[in-house]
């Protein structure tokens, strides 16, 4: 009989190497991390951010380049909000960490009417907060825990209700040319994540800014997609890969590509010049300056001049 903890176990290191794989990857496809970094882990106690954290905290005793971390969590002075549970949990996995104390609830609260999602207003304060924090203590790299799934719904989020073709890149630099922000989770899956936690068992912190409120458009996204995981396996993974595979000529953004500016080059009309022409039957070589051979029903004619062929060709293919 098989020791189901062996088994546990076995899917715990299983999952472990895949998810230090899958950001192993997205790291040095996008040069995410240099030698002497300072990357700052944003923490909101999710489980995103704890996965992001374990995978670095890892990857930076066994990564070839030499990189600081430091785990920093902002304090929106929520309601109820547990203070303790994060200062408790870093100090035990001995990684530098700062907590910020900002009252960004109230502030939210005030602007907000009752109602409406606050997720907005919420996002764009702490990230403003962070980004000063980072550029005041010499960070180098802004570490968020966006995954693949974050990354797809966001990029159908667009198209559905921004008209615009654009997700959450793996890597950015700020409007403000100051920040580099890195999403090391970049592909890896939310389904994977969400086991690895409940192997860790982290201690979870929920967002109750405003009861958990879903934001219900990116909801129905996340429906959207894990119904097509099941459906079409391999779906997400064709729709991301078409991410990092954009033909911008076969699109129709004229900021992106110069269709207004397209004309045929000299050469490309000179080898047009050399044509195979197929059509009931008859075939033609045109071979510019040196007439053509031209042949229907096994039976060739040539001519010497360019004139001739010409009108030789034509006079076959008319028949």
């Amino acid at each position: 009989m098989s020791d189901p903890n062996q088994k546990s176990r076995t899917q715990f290191n299983k999952l472990q190497k895949k998810l230090r794989h899958t950001v192993g990857d997205a790291i040095a496809d996008y040069n995410m991390i240099e030698n002497g970094d300072k990357v700052m882990v944003c923490l909101s106690g999710g489980k995103d951010s704890y996965t992001l954290l374990d995978i670095l905290m890892h990857l930076q005793k066994t990564a070839p380049v030499e990189f600081e971390l430091i785990a920093v969590n902002l304090d929106q002075k929520q309601p109820g909000f547990p203070e303790h549970v994060l200062p408790e949990y870093l100090a035990s996995l001995g990684v530098p960490y700062h907590i910020i104390e900002r009252d960004t609830y109230s502030v939210v609260k005030r602007v907000i009417p009752e109602g409406n999602t606050t997720c907005g207003l919420c996002s764009r304060l702490r990230r403003g907060t962070l980004y000063g924090y980072a550029e005041a203590n010499n960070v180098t790299k802004i570490a968020l825990g966006h995954h693949r799934d974050d990354i797809l719904e966001t990029f159908f989020l667009n198209i559905f209700y921004g008209g615009k073709l654009k997700a959450m890149p793996p890597k950015l630099l700020s409007d403000d040319k100051k920040n580099i922000i890195i999403r090391p989770l970049a592909y890896t899956r939310e389904k994977d994540i969400e086991r690895l936690a409940a192997f860790k068992n982290y201690p979870i912190i929920p967002c109750n800014l405003c009861g958990s409120q879903e934001n219900l458009q990116r909801q129905a996204m996340k429906v959207m997609l894990n119904a097509w995981d099941k459906q079409f396996p391999g779906r997400l993974e064709t729709i991301f890969a078409s991410l990092q595979n954009v033909a911008p000529s076969q699109l129709a953004d004229t900021q992106l590509f110069d269709f207004a500016g397209l004309t045929r080059s000299q050469q490309a009309v000179e080898e047009q010049a050399m044509t195979f022409i197929a059509r009931d039957g008859v075939y033609a070589v045109n071979l510019p300056g040196a007439g053509s051979a031209i042949a229907r029903d096994g039976v060739s004619a040539a001519s010497q001049s360019g004139t001739g062929a010409a009108n030789a060709g034509l006079d076959v293919l008319a028949q």
